[in-house]
Formats: structure tokens, sequence, C-alpha cells
């Protein structure tokens, strides 16, 4: 198996960790409403020490069903993807995307209680479009352009389009994506290159041209038939044969 072929193969992770994920923010959900709605409360509050632990609480808390429900299911599909196509950096995507684009929220929020993991999206829309971008690889660059397609649209409430949604923290999770794409610009899968695409490139050493004349004729084999004669055995005699002339008295 090729090193492409190792980057994108299919695993048990690329489902079970967003499925995973989705479940555990649900489960949180379920509690807040059934036995501690306070929890609500411990999202991200812009420039006060104590909202410092919303950075890592807030993705896991969400308003109400309806919220819940418009994040689990670009969360699930990015999720996806990203262990998919980007498993060797994936958990470091999404754990470091939570404190950065969190942090973002800190800094720039409205005083406000900032909650959701819509952030974590804007992350991987984010990532995943720049990287595609950056790698240049044909597969990479499809699912870059399949990401503009489902979800280009949110691009715009990364900004103040719409009263009581927490902007600050969409457009945190698009720079922390972006900054990732670069900083990560590396690990990426290079496009496959053939032998006759390297610069030290010769035609004379092929041994696939070599089977063409200058004509273009192919030549199945290459080397000249030598025919080796078996020796004689030595328990084997030649035979002699006398010829007598009748003599003439």
């Amino acid at each position: 198996m090729s090193k492409h072929q190792q980057q994108f193969r299919y695993s048990t992770g690329v489902i079970a960790y967003p499925v995973f994920f989705v479940l555990s923010i649900w489960i949180v959900f379920w509690l807040q409403v059934r036995f501690f709605p306070w929890i609500k409360r411990l999202g991200v509050y812009p420039q006060e020490p104590e909202g410092l632990l919303g950075i890592f609480t807030s993705p896991f808390i969400h308003a109400d069903i309806e919220h819940l429900y418009h994040n689990s299911i670009p969360l699930f599909i990015l999720s996806v993807a990203l262990f998919y196509f980007y498993r060797k950096i994936s958990w470091q995507v999404i754990i470091y995307g939570i404190i950065l684009s969190g942090l973002f929220t800190w800094i720039i929020g409205r005083p406000a209680n900032h909650i959701g993991a819509s952030g974590l999206v804007y992350v991987l829309v984010s990532f995943i479009f720049f990287k595609g971008i950056f790698a240049k690889h044909y597969r990479l660059v499809a699912l870059s352009l399949i990401i503009v397609f489902l979800y280009g649209s949110m691009i715009w409430y990364a900004f103040p389009v719409k009263e009581g949604m927490s902007w600050e923290g969409h457009l945190g999770g698009l720079i922390s994506g972006f900054i990732f794409a670069l900083i990560f610009r590396r690990a990426i899968a290079k496009p496959e290159r053939y032998v006759w695409q390297a610069p030290d490139y010769n035609e004379e050493d092929d041994p696939f041209l070599k089977h063409f004349d200058e004509n273009g004729n192919f030549i199945e084999n290459l080397e000249p038939e030598v025919e080796v004669e078996e020796p004689i055995s030595e328990n084997i005699k030649p035979t002699i044969t006398y010829t007598f002339k009748k003599r003439d008295d």
C-alpha cells in the first residue's frame, strides 16, 4: 500500500469519533434540561477571568434543541471528513480549535454568555477549505469545493447580521481554521508523482522505454538469445565408421 493510499484510508475511528463527540453534546444537553439547568451559564464571558473556563465547556452547552440540532449535523459531517482525510492531525485540529476559537471569542466578544459548538464548526469549515487549497491534491481540492457548496453561506454569520447570535465565536473559528491550515501546511498528502516526472529522470535508463527502437517499434526480447550446447557425456563414446575398399588383384 502506497503512502497516499495510507493517507486516505477508512478506519473505525472515522465514524466512531464523530459519533462519540456528537453524542456527548446531546448527553450534556439532556443533563442540562433534566437535572442541571445551571450548566447553561458555563459559557465564554469575554474579558472576565471566570469566563475563561467557558473556552473548554461552551462547545458542549446549547441554548435549546434547535440550537443543538443545527450544530450537530455539520459537526458530524465535517468531523468525518477531518478524520478521513486528515486523520494524523485531526485531534490536534479539534482540541486546539476549541481552545483558540474560544480564546478569540473571549478577546473580541460582547459582554454576554457565548455557548454552542458553532465555533468548532467554523474551525472545521475554514480548516478543510483552506487546507485543500494549499495542498493542491485533487481529492482535497474537490473536498474544499464540496465544503464551499454545502457551507459557503455560513460566512455571513461571521459578521453581526443576526441579533442574539455569537458572530464573534464564528469569526474566531474561521480565523483559527485558517491559522491551522497554515501551521499544518506541510502535513498534507502530496500529489502522487511518477518516475518520469522526477527532475533527474533519464529516458535512456528507463527499462520500459528500452523495449522500443528508434522507430517506435516494440522489442519483446532485449537480449539476444544464446544457444548453449549440452556437453557430451563421458559415457558416450563417438562412433567410428570404417570404409573398406575392395582390392583388385
